[in-house]
């Protein structure tokens, strides 16, 4: 019977045909695994929504994973990487790394990607996936290095040092969990025209931790989420129709039922002003100068400033040509005594 010829190399490390048949296998099989999953990503991007995970850049990514990993189970094999550091094998150790710097460089890929594909709305969703995704990363290279014996000191070393962050990073965390929960109800977006914490705008911004609006003499606000969350939110164009209101008054002598019917044909030649809801027009005050009429009007959201200047216009216009008097304030003055006034010729 004919023993395995055994070749001894520098450091001690013993080469078997065996040993040298396994690695060359795993390597096979690796690349082979590689072109594969490769492959596969590729054809499942063309035909999938879901093109922000799977496109040619993760692709890429995993194939250079199994092939790295496939030359590290090789070297294992070999007994190449027998050396202990730490209280764990060196290739365990490299392999635990490289798990977690993949999934760093996917998770980095799948978020540029999103921002990419649906804009600075998704800036949320995609750090919520890029953090996830790291932190279950770090806990399974943890575990693939060896260190899994280590993880409870690891974690409560971890919750000591989150306990004293904490307490100095409190409002960073609120800010941060607003964020989320700011994602998930979704009472605003990117465009959207708010009345919120004092200031009115366009929502130029949603990040993470604040969001930004430009308010509509220029100027950029920044606006905590945690404040943003736990304040009222207006949001102007959040339906596709918006009610106008006006008041319009007309004088005491005027025929009221004259003034609504111009006021009324002349909102149904507005292309802006909808028929559905109907316009309502009614006297909604008897003023002290002024039979105040109120004016309801629906117009889509995006155009309910300029219908509502048209509204004012128009009707003013209507109004004049018709010869209604719209009045200004008139204040009658009464003496308790009769005044006497001396002339002088």
């Amino acid at each position: 019977m004919v023993e395995n010829a055994t070749l001894e190399l520098i450091g001690g490390v013993s080469l078997t045909p065996d040993s040298l048949f396994s690695a060359i296998a795993s390597v096979v099989i690796g690349l082979i695994l590689a072109e594969v999953f490769y492959r596969w990503i590729l054809n499942l991007s063309k035909n999938t929504k879901y093109v922000w995970i799977f496109n040619e850049d993760t692709a890429k990514l995993l194939r250079n994973f199994i092939i790295i990993g496939s030359l590290l189970s090789a070297f294992d094999t070999l007994g190449l990487f027998d050396i202990v550091v730490f209280g764990s094998k060196l290739s365990k150790i490299i392999g635990g790394f490289l798990l977690f710097y993949i999934s760093y460089l996917i998770g980095k890929k799948v978020q540029d990607y999103w921002l990419i594909k649906e804009g600075a709305e998704a800036q949320i969703k995609a750090k919520i996936f890029y953090y996830t995704l790291v932190t279950i990363a770090f806990f399974l290279a943890l575990n693939i290095a060896g260190f899994s014996g280590k993880l409870t000191t690891i974690i409560a070393a971890a919750g000591i040092t989150g306990i004293v962050l904490g307490f100095s990073a409190q409002t960073v965390v609120a800010n941060f969990i607003s964020g989320i929960f700011m994602y998930f109800d979704k009472p605003l977006k990117i465009g959207d025209p708010v009345e919120v914490g004092g200031y009115s705008g366009i929502v130029h911004d949603i990040r993470i931790l604040s969001t930004r609006i430009r308010t509509w003499d220029g100027l950029l606000v920044r606006i905590p989420n945690e404040k943003l969350f736990n304040s009222e939110i207006k949001n102007l164009a959040k339906y596709p129709a918006r009610r106008v209101d006006v008041i319009v008054g007309i004088a005491y002598k005027e025929d009221v039922k004259r003034a609504i019917k111009v006021i009324r044909e002349t909102l149904e030649k507005m292309p802006y002003v909808l028929a559905e809801p109907e316009p309502s027009i009614f006297i909604d005050e008897l003023g002290d100068s002024s039979v105040n009429i109120a004016v309801r009007a629906w117009a889509p959201s995006e155009k309910w400033f300029d219908v509502r200047t048209q509204i004012l216009e128009k009707i003013k216009e209507a109004l004049d040509r018709e010869g209604i008097e719209i009045p200004f304030p008139q204040r009658v003055n009464w003496f308790a005594e009769e005044l006497r006034v001396k002339l002088e010729r």
